[in-house]
């Protein structure tokens, strides 16, 4: 259990992030970050110098609570709270539906936008023109990529110059597309504000604007496109909606824009639309009453001139009796009832508007009017009409927002029709029995009226001219009366929701670009490209970077590392002895030493994953190294496939291991002196058919002990040991065993392999040589190794450039600061 947990918290360190080797690999491209920052900085710089500000602009608008919507009761359980809520939504789809916007923008001047050039940005200047376009709504205009542009040639004159190949067209009165398709516009011609720019394909003509000095604007080139009410709506329907608070039944509405005055224009209209629209719900009750009215005064106004005219004919034209006292009583008894006839003809005759209104199946409401607008006292067909007003009312706002088909809506179809049905039968009702009450009403002016056959012809006739015109008098004044306090009514009423404050384009806010914000990102986009940029590169590597590449594929230790060579000579060790690569050897023989456990004499096989991982670089100034030592040292070219070691030191192949081990040559003939003190050498010899025949064979074991014999240290030079077998038939007669890793050349997962390998097999003292490492990126990549390490006193090396001292002294600089 306890091992467990050992191998548990090994692993875990083992995964850890070394920070310190990422900090250094962030380091080793600082030059990156130096571009990137910069030019991320730049660009949001460009962004934010040439593109079109938008402004945000903000009106509030305050919606009526429903308070008499519920009872106390029903508001202490909440029941209130939910329908104000829900009005509150209902009204927010109303502000936002496509009708209030079209009825908006139709009465705004919006049809044309006209544009300013500038060097790099074309923006809107709405009223900021020094003209004004007046679109001529007789004839169709072009739309699709038709501009006009305009440029001021003087005070009087302006120069329009227009072009367009297969154009739209569209009718400004019915806001509709028209059918004819201009094919092709070339227009170039010098107008005089005020006359009419007249084509075959457009119409219209700019206006000066007064008070403009047109000397700033001369030779100034300006652009006008034609606008489309669906691109309108388009355009300025993505206004925001919001209550300014969860308890508040105030609403803030907010739209983007270039062009913050005419933001704050449409904001305006639309609230003012709105509450006129609520306005004339309001007041629909009044209308209808009035327009009721009015088409009933129109038929008296008609029948009383007529018999005003007959009345005052017949009195001129006849001499006429005074009446006695009781004829002039059933004259003021047949007058009063007559007047009592025209109230319930009235009455009838709205009954049965209302029966045709329910028959004909409308949905809209402007054809009802309320019974008490006109003077009947009906309060059940009162209650019964303002509940359809109410219940109609709800299904149109709740069509706003929901579709015709949800549940909501249907219960609400039922309830008006059922409301409709009581309303039909009502009315039947009430017109059967006005027309008892008026059978009985004719019926006792019939009695009254018998007392007339007492008297004269002209007598009667006069009665009956006077009682018809005082009906029609009656009924006339009657009207007017109720028709005055529809009027009022109408002009007293006020919209339950009003603005609270109006939008203003000099209280607006810029929204894009944000210059901060910008170059916040641009700063981190630069920052973090190279972070991405260099784990990236690491991620996607497949290449041996730095410790913990080697130690993921294998637990072989690292007995030290060799610094790139910056020299000429590839026997640095010899030719430069105090250069650094120099002292990473000398590191190496200090670690090998530790390592055979201070042997006297021992025997080094070096051999690599692949090819030009600097194999036979390490094996000849390693050799130099031992040689400095003052020690008999040989140097044994062991890949006797493609020998060249010998090249390096500048002597021959002729003889060598292949002929000592065929018998060609003996062992003194095979020994070479090299230019270097104590250092001797045998080369490969020529290539043979079967190295490894030769390799593994007695003679060649029998030969390396004579030489161990002779020599204190044998380095053996051999082949890539992921290529050919040589190098582990030669493993049992070495004392160390080294297997190179270069950096940024070998592959991890051959590494992996071979180091594996070399761990099945149980090779003592197999350790692993990390070549080629880049001094400015030594220090936190490989550690201290086998039992020493490097990373400081690069400087201090004689035959170092004064670049190189430089460079190394930054680097130092830096570590300490980090």
């Amino acid at each position: 259990m306890d091992n467990r947990i050992t191998d548990y918290s090994e692993m875990q360190m083992e995964q850890s992030i070394d920070f310190k080797v990422l900090l250094f690999k962030f380091l080793r491209y600082w030059y990156v970050f130096i571009i990137t920052i910069p030019l991320a900085l730049f660009a949001a710089y460009l962004y934010n110098r040439y593109t079109l500000p938008v402004y945000m602009v903000r009106s509030t608008v305050l919606i009526a609570e429903d308070k008499n919507a519920f009872s106390g009761a029903q508001s202490l359980l909440g029941y209130a709270n939910f329908t104000n809520t829900q009005k509150l939504q209902n009204q927010i789809g109303i502000l936002r539906s496509r009708s209030l916007v079209s009825r908006t923008l139709k009465s705004l001047n919006f049809n044309v936008s006209l544009f300013k050039e500038g060097k790099f940005i074309t923006s809107e200047v709405y009223k900021a023109a020094p003209f004004e376009v007046i679109i001529d709504t007789a004839n169709l205009q072009p739309l699709g990529n038709a501009r006009f542009f305009i440029t001021i040639l003087s005070e009087t004159y302006y120069r329009v110059e227009a072009s367009g190949e297969n154009l739209s067209t569209y009718d400004y009165k019915s806001y509709t597309y028209g059918k004819k398709q201009i094919p092709y516009i070339k227009y170039d011609v010098a107008h005089r504000f005020g006359e009419p720019v007249l084509n075959e394909s457009f119409s219209f003509r700019i206006e000066k604007k007064p008070g403009i000095d047109f000397k700033s604007f001369q030779n100034q080139r300006f652009y006008f496109t034609f606008n489309t009410l669906d691109a309108l709506i388009s355009q300025f329907s993505g206004y925001d909606i919001v209550s300014i608070s969860p308890e508040s039944s105030i609403l803030q509405v907010t739209l983007n824009g270039n062009n913050p005055e005419k933001s704050a224009d449409f904001l305006n209209q639309l609230s003012r639309e709105y509450i006129r629209q609520g306005l004339e719900k309001k007041n629909q009750i009044a209308i209808n009453t009035i327009m009721f009215i009015d088409g009933q005064l129109k038929e008296m106004r008609d029948s009383l001139s007529i018999n005003e005219n007959v009345l005052q004919n017949f009195r001129t034209n006849n001499q006429v009796m005074n009446m006695d006292a009781k004829i002039q009583d059933n004259f003021n008894n047949i007058s009063a009832l007559d007047k009592e006839k025209a109230q319930l003809l009235i009455k009838s005759k709205y009954y049965k508007n209302l029966k045709e209104y329910i028959e004909s199946n409308k949905d809209d409401i402007n054809g009802i009017v309320v019974p008490s607008a006109i003077g009947i006292d009906d309060p059940f067909m009162n209650d019964l009409i303002t509940r359809l007003f109410d219940l109609m009312t709800e299904r149109a706002e709740r069509l706003v927002t929901t579709k015709a088909n949800n549940p909501m809506v249907l219960s609400l179809n039922r309830k008006i029709e059922n409301l409709k049905q009581s309303m039909y039968e009502s009315a039947t009702n009430i017109v059967k029995s006005s027309d008892i009450a008026i059978s009985d009403i004719d019926a006792r002016i019939a009695k009254y009226s018998a007392s007339f056959s007492t008297l004269p012809g002209t007598e009667r006739n006069l009665l009956g001219i006077e009682r018809m015109y005082k009906l029609n008098d009656a009924i006339y004044t009657y009207l007017l009366q109720k028709r005055s306090e529809a009027g009022i009514t109408q002009a007293s009423n006020t919209s339950d929701n009003e603005v609270v404050d109006a939008a203003d384009a000099v209280v607006q806010e810029q929204v894009l670009p944000r210059t901060n914000y910008n170059y916040t990102i641009a700063f981190l986009i630069g920052f973090i490209l190279p972070l991405l940029f260099v784990l990236g590169k690491d991620y996607f590597n497949d290449k041996v970077t730095n410790k913990s590449d080697i130690e993921k594929v294998t637990q072989l230790p690292i007995i030290g590392q060799i610094l790139h060579n910056r020299h000429d000579s590839k026997i640095v060790a010899f030719t430069s002895p105090k250069s650094a690569v120099s002292e990473s050897f000398r590191a190496l023989r200090t670690n090998l030493r530790n390592l055979t456990k201070d042997k006297e004499k021992f025997v080094i096989l070096l051999t690599s994953t692949g090819v030009n991982e600097g194999k036979t670089f390490c094996a000849l100034n390693l050799a130099c190294i031992y040689a400095q030592f003052e020690r008999k040292t040989l140097l044994m070219g062991y890949d006797l496939r493609k020998p060249k070691i010998y090249q390096d030191l500048g002597l021959t192949n002729t003889v060598g291991i292949t002929t000592y081990l065929t018998g060609k040559s003996s062992m003194d003939d095979i020994i070479q002196r090299s230019s270097v003190p104590n250092l001797d050498f045998i080369s490969a010899g020529p290539v043979p058919p079967n190295p490894a025949e030769l390799i593994a064979s007695p003679q060649n074991t029998f030969l390396l002990r004579q030489l161990k014999e002779m020599y204190d240290y044998i380095i053996l030079d051999t082949p890539p040991v992921a290529i050919v077998t040589d190098a582990f038939l030669l493993i049992p007669n070495t004392d160390a065993n080294i297997l190179l890793v270069r950096e940024d050349t070998t592959n991890k997962k051959v590494l992996g392999v071979i180091a594996g390998d070399f761990e099945k097999r149980n090779i003592l003292n197999s350790v692993i040589l990390v070549n080629d490492v880049k001094k400015d990126n030594i220090i936190g990549k490989y550690g201290y190794g086998y039992g020493y390490g490097y990373g400081q006193g690069y400087g201090y090396y004689s035959d170092d450039t004064r670049a190189e001292t430089q460079k190394a002294s930054l680097f130092k600089r830096i570590f300490r600061r980090t």
